[in-house]
């Protein structure tokens, strides 16, 4: 074959060869940002962490965490949904992702047709603490003041529409009593407020609190997960202290920008999952009362749309403001 003739055959075979797999082959050559759309020091930003230092090790680049907070994530969001689809922007985001759509009045992305999700990393439990100087030990205690006492109670989040803001509408539709959402800017505000006893309880994930919980600074009155936390064996779910319909599942996972290659994808989902497998991060999911948690790219998108879909109906029950 003449070499025309055969650069020619070989330029075809090129063109033809799938834009996936061409990414796939040398991907990464180059280090990969993992944009956190909360601040640093937050459970979602500590996850994160906790993987990406072995997903570098294994893939050979590092993943070299921005965080990139406000306006409960939609910031980090909007930066992610706006990057290249190449596999060298990704998110690391927690359940409020399938929230913003819904107290937000508009927003500069869609949730489901600007993201792909990856996988889930962990499912992080939130424990509902209170100081011990409101002398209230138990949930159901908790429950006979509230009933006792209509409209007095109040509790923190970690932002309006965030993810232990619902976890406390939630419970609060459940458990039929009044009680009022003071918002912070995030976990480290909210739980000084409820250990100085300003601020009544907080639906708080495990890692921020799991030090004054054992230092009897806090307590652990119930967790809103469906299942007990590994970290607190002896801290029963709402529903098992006689709450039923109030489970809430807080989870932190993976995306990238719509339209990456499926086969970047499934590499980020595979070193997602070995990055889990390790003694490391398993020792530190253990410390933070994180459960490691993964699901295939299509099976999460899956649990993605089913989740928008749920937190509509749990927001417009709980009335909650939509952010203009």
């Amino acid at each position: 074959m003449p070499f025309t003739r055969r650069a020619a055959a070989l330029f075809a075979a090129i063109a033809l060869t799938p834009f996936a797999a061409l990414a796939q082959a040398g991907y990464p050559n180059k280090p990969i940002k993992v944009i956190v759309p909360f601040a640093a020091g937050s459970t979602t930003d500590i996850i994160a962490r906790a993987i990406a230092d072995k997903m570098g090790q294994s893939m050979g680049q590092q993943l070299v965490i921005e965080n990139k907070g406000g306006a409960s994530g939609t910031i980090g969001q909007a930066a992610v949904a706006q990057a290249a689809p190449d596999g060298y922007t990704i998110m690391v985001h927690s359940s409020s992702h399938t929230v913003s759509p819904h107290t937000f009045a508009k927003l500069p992305f869609d949730t489901l047709a600007d993201f792909v999700p990856i996988t889930p990393i962990s499912s992080t439990p939130n424990v509902l603490v209170i100081s011990p100087a409101k002398n209230i030990k138990s949930l159901g205690e908790l429950l006979a003041y509230a009933k006792a006492n209509p409209g007095k109670l109040n509790f923190a989040s970690a932002g309006q529409g965030s993810a232990t803001h619902l976890n406390a509408e939630k419970f609060k539709l459940a458990a039929k009593i009044e009680a009022t959402n003071i918002p912070f800017k995030g976990s480290a505000e909210a739980v000084t407020e409820v250990m100085a006893g300003r601020v009544d309880y907080y639906f708080s994930p495990i890692a921020p609190v799991i030090g004054q919980i054992r230092n009897n600074q806090l307590v652990p009155l119930a967790v809103g997960s469906p299942k007990r936390a590994t970290a607190l064996p002896n801290v029963p779910t709402t529903a098992e202290a006689g709450v039923p319909g109030s489970e809430f599942n807080f989870w932190i996972g993976m995306f990238a920008p719509a339209r990456t290659p499926a086969a970047i994808v499934e590499r980020l989902q595979d070193e997602v999952v070995k990055a889990l497998a390790t003694p490391e991060v398993k020792e530190r999911f253990i410390a933070l009362g994180a459960d490691a948690w993964t699901l295939e790219p299509k099976q999460f998108d899956a649990y993605i749309r089913e989740e928008v879909k749920s937190n509509a109906a749990l927001v417009k029950a709980a009335g909650l403001q939509v952010q203009q």
